[in-house]
């Protein structure tokens, strides 16, 4: 099966890692190990989602347990269901911004406890390669469609507070933005780019992470007068924004400014974010009377913690936003919707609202090849051991001045690297100091 089983779902190149007949076992894996007798199955626009549904599904009825097919929706829609249907577990068929010949599974408990690699997702591998099924049911389960949209588009509208509609440009990448965005319909006036479901990917991967994906909606919002733009990635878990001006708009200070709003209708809440993020957004939160809590990178952990803490959002530098509202999980039309909200409300351009939250400099993300990474993190707690260090993920280290973080990938031999300093002078200079240490023979 080639490796299919990943840290945080299962996921490989369909009709070679990842076959009609794999899906079948993993039906079958699923309901044995969780024992589940109410599933809510999704499935993304890529031609062999609906083969894959059709195939996981005769697992999942074979073992008694009854779907509740979904049809095509946005993973955070998945999510939804999952919650508000009581369902025992929720299945989403996608490869989110992979390429079209890839797909795969984000596997949940009931509702929307996800199941990662330390969580079960180990187990169902285990089942699958040792054909340990329970035996299957006397009587078989049923497959019925249920429609959310209707649902999720209520919850989400809930939060509306427009004065006015914002004007926002909209690159949907041809995926499953075109079906969550249809919960902001009537509120936002919406300006499509690549607004026809394509699991080919015509135009470009959907993946508001890669900038280079976002030159059209750069490009759009330049020649037209909007609010600002919004990019979805392939399953609609995340999404990124870009300003009146065309200008990305980096994913931690929207986190910033989603807190900001939240925070005016709860007031002392807890709100956490990934340990990437700049410090601006800690002191953001703290600003408008929050709790700001940091959380280690990967959305399990995160939904773990926001539960453990009832906290009411979390950001993650990668463009995934996760509210309480959705059972502590994704929704990028919310993460929209309450970005209009603070746009419409102020009535200035979203840059000059993100302009105060530009308190620092940071390096991005950058990722380095290298033999042994654990001897890397190392050598490098030994070079920085003045600073104040905790090791929540990876190994962060803070200065008066500036902090890093450096984590190991879960799949490669990489040494990922996050830098932020007060100064550009400053973070130029340790991240070619962190580099060099991290890159040497």
């Amino acid at each position: 099966m080639g490796g299919i089983f990943k840290a945080y779902d299962i996921r490989g190149i369909y009709g070679k890692q990842l076959t009609d007949e794999t899906a079948h076992q993993i039906g079958r894996a699923l309901a044995t190990f969780l024992n589940c007798r109410r599933v809510v199955v999704g499935r993304d626009m890529r031609p062999h989602s609906e083969p894959l549904f059709t195939a996981l599904a005769r697992g999942l009825t074979e073992q008694g347990a009854d779907v509740l097919d979904l049809g095509l929706c946005s993973t955070p829609m998945c999510y939804c269901a999952n919650g508000r249907l009581n369902a025992d577990a929720g299945v989403m068929i996608t490869a989110s911004h992979n390429p079209g010949e890839w797909n795969g599974f984000k596997l949940c408990r009931a509702q929307a406890v996800p199941i990662s690699g330390a969580t079960g997702i180990r187990d169902i591998e285990r089942i699958v390669q040792t054909q340990a099924f329970a035996p299957p049911a006397a009587r078989p389960g049923r497959v019925t469609r249920h429609d959310i949209a209707a649902d999720y588009a209520r919850e989400v509208r809930r939060y509306a507070a427009l004065p006015r509609p914002p004007r926002v440009a909209v690159d949907y990448a041809n995926a499953m933005g075109i079906v969550e965005a249809r919960a902001l319909a009537g509120l936002i006036e919406l300006d499509p780019l690549f607004d026809t479901l394509d699991g080919t990917f015509p135009n470009h991967e959907a993946n508001p992470l890669n900038h280079e994906t976002l030159t059209a909606l750069a490009a759009k919002i330049r020649g037209g007068r909007y609010d600002f733009g919004v990019a979805f990635d392939g399953d609609a878990d995340r999404a990124g924004f870009l300003d009146e001006r065309g200008e990305v708009v980096p994913m931690d200070l929207i986190t910033a400014l989603i807190a900001q709003s939240l925070l005016q209708r709860n007031p002392g809440a807890a709100i956490f974010y990934d340990l990437r993020s700049s410090w601006a957004v800690k002191e953001v939160i703290l600003e408008s009377g929050g709790r700001p809590m940091m959380s280690r990178v990967g959305h399990a952990f995160i939904k773990q913690q926001m539960r453990e803490a009832d906290a009411i959002f979390a950001g993650e530098l990668s463009g995934h936003y996760y509210f309480k509202e959705n059972f502590y999980t994704e929704s990028s039309a919310l993460a929209v919707l309450f970005v209009a909200n603070l746009v419409a409300a102020a009535g200035k351009p979203l840059s000059e609202l993100v302009r105060p939250l530009r308190r620092y400099h940071a390096s991005g993300e950058i990722n380095s090849e290298v033999h042994d990474p654990a001897a890397v993190l190392r050598r490098l707690k030994d070079a920085f051991a003045g600073g104040r260090i905790f090791e929540l993920d990876g190994l962060s280290v803070e200065f008066d001045s500036w902090w890093f973080n450096v984590r190991c990938s879960n799949t490669e031999p990489l040494i990922r690297l996050n830098l932020e300093a007060k100064t550009r002078e400053e973070m130029t200079r340790r991240r070619d100091e962190l580099l060099a240490l991290i890159r040497r023979p």
